[in-house]
Formats: C-alpha cells, structure tokens, sequence
C-alpha cells in the first residue's frame, strides 16, 4: 500500500508541476532562460523543487558574471551536467558564437539534454571511473580539444570523485581551458569552519546534532589522508570531502591557480551556496 501511495503521490506531483509549469513561465519578464527549467521528472542531481533550480540557477548565473571575461560569445564547458542546471546559468554568456557543452555518464539524461535544449548546446556521453554510479571504466580524458573553452563548471562534482579521480580530471580541466580562462567548481572542503562545526557545542538542538552527524566526514577514503567521507556512506564516493591540504595539493598539481574561494553554509554559517566554490584561472 506504501508503494502505490508513493507511485499515486509520484504522479500527482508530476502532473502538478507541468500545469504549475505551464502557468508560471507565462509570467517570466526578466528571466527568460528560466523557460528552459524541465519538468520535475527531469530535475536530478539532488535538488528537485522548481524554485530551489530558479535559486541555483541565478546563484551561479551571478558568479558566471563576476568571472567571466568577456561576459559574452564564451564557450562553457560543465562537467556532470545531470539534466542542464548550469547550463540554463550559462545561456546569457553565450551570445552568437559561443556554445556550451556537457558533459554526463548517464545515457538518458545525455539523450534528454539534446532533444531539450537549442542547437548551441552539445551533451557528450563519458566513460569513467565512478562506484556511485555503478560505472567500472578508466579514467579517460574528456573528448575535448586543448585550450578550447573559457570556462569550465561543475556542480557537486568533486563531491563524489576520490582523490585519484579528482586530481585526474582537474588536470583535464587545466587541459581544456584557455589562457586565463576560469573554472567553477563545488566541493566539501574540510576547512576550519569544518573544524569549528564539529567542536561547537551540542546546546544548539537535535536540528544540528542531526546536520553534524552526516557532515561529520571522519573516514578515510581508500587510505588518503586528505580525503574522507562520513560513516553513514555505504561508498565513499556517495560524498566526499577534502582537507585544505589536499585541495591545494590538487590545484598545484594541475598547474591551476585559487583565485577566490566562498564558504558554503553547510557548515551551518553563512555562506554563497551550500557547499563550498572554488574560483580557478588557469
């Protein structure tokens, strides 16, 4: 009876959403890219709810402008893309010459993000390494020329990639990026903010016991000393978070430079999004 519920309540929330849908994108005045949000059987990577894509959208919109230079004619690249979050982000940077391509290891969602967007947007399939998502490949680099894109994205990302995985592929973000071009990346980064977290004192509720509990990143992940994850993941890559010394070590390697990094307010302090934002240039 559980399971029927959940199906019958699956159902009612999707026809809701596409009539909601339907209704409040008639209203859109100065946002327009936001028509391209899919419906809720479409919205993956963690955040389902219509107005919590809106917010992360204009979150990341906002930094694409700050960083960005020039603001238009860019050619993106976003890693991970799931169904083209941060792709609806990068539509106003495109202009006429620019294009955004992503990138994803899950075939229906690479299959759903090319008959949904326009023709200036391209989703590639990937092969990989990843225990998350059941996928057994090697590494491999991305099927992307050398110095060809002004700015690399990816949301939670290096959230579910090891250490070995995460110095990879920020190489191949080095790799593909032009002179001075910029990268956007998320993470769980075990800062002193993290470590403030941990410490503070239990008299703030069962709400912050609960939050310290599953950010509480205290194993090891295959041994590293700077990457960990918390007890309740079954593998470590369902979430990942890295010591500041392995984060530094990782953009060293990559030839990358840290150009600005905001706090996310997972650590329960204020911050620019809920995980943290690494600013990169190469």
């Amino acid at each position: 009876m559980n399971f029927i519920n959940r199906v019958k309540n699956k159902i009612f929330d999707i026809t809701l959403d596409a009539y909601y849908l339907k209704k409040d994108k008639k209203h859109l005045k100065r946002s327009k890219n936001l028509l391209m949000v899919p419906t809720s059987g479409k919205r993956v990577g963690g955040k389902y709810s219509y107005g919590e894509w809106c917010h992360v959208i204009g979150l990341f919109q906002g930094l694409m402008y700050h960083h960005l230079n020039p603001e238009i004619e860019n050619k993106i690249l976003d890693i991970g893309c799931g169904s083209g979050l941060l792709g609806i982000s990068a539509q106003p940077f495109l202009g006429d010459k620019g294009n955004y391509t992503g990138i994803e290891i899950q075939k229906h969602l690479v299959d759903f993000c090319n008959d949904h967007y326009p023709d200036n947007y391209k989703f590639l399939l990937q092969k990989t390494k990843n225990e998350i998502y059941g996928a057994k490949d090697d590494y491999e680099p991305w099927s992307v020329e050398d110095a060809s894109k002004d700015a690399v994205t990816a949301l939670s990302v290096w959230t579910h990639l090891n250490e070995e995985a995460g110095k990879f592929y920020l190489k191949e973000v080095a790799r593909v990026l032009k002179k001075d071009g910029i990268a956007i990346i998320t993470c769980f980064s075990l800062d002193k903010n993290y470590d403030s977290f941990l410490h503070e004192s239990t008299d703030k509720g069962a709400y912050h016991m609960t939050e310290k509990s599953r950010w509480n990143f205290s194993e090891s992940a295959y041994g590293s000393k700077n990457w960990f994850y918390p007890k309740w993941a079954e593998i470590p890559e369902a979430a990942i978070g890295v010591k500041e010394a392995g984060i530094d070590e990782m953009i060293t390697e990559s030839g990358l430079k840290l150009v600005k990094k905001y706090n996310g307010y997972w650590k329960e302090k204020p911050g620019f999004y809920f995980q943290d934002v690494l600013i990169l240039k190469k």
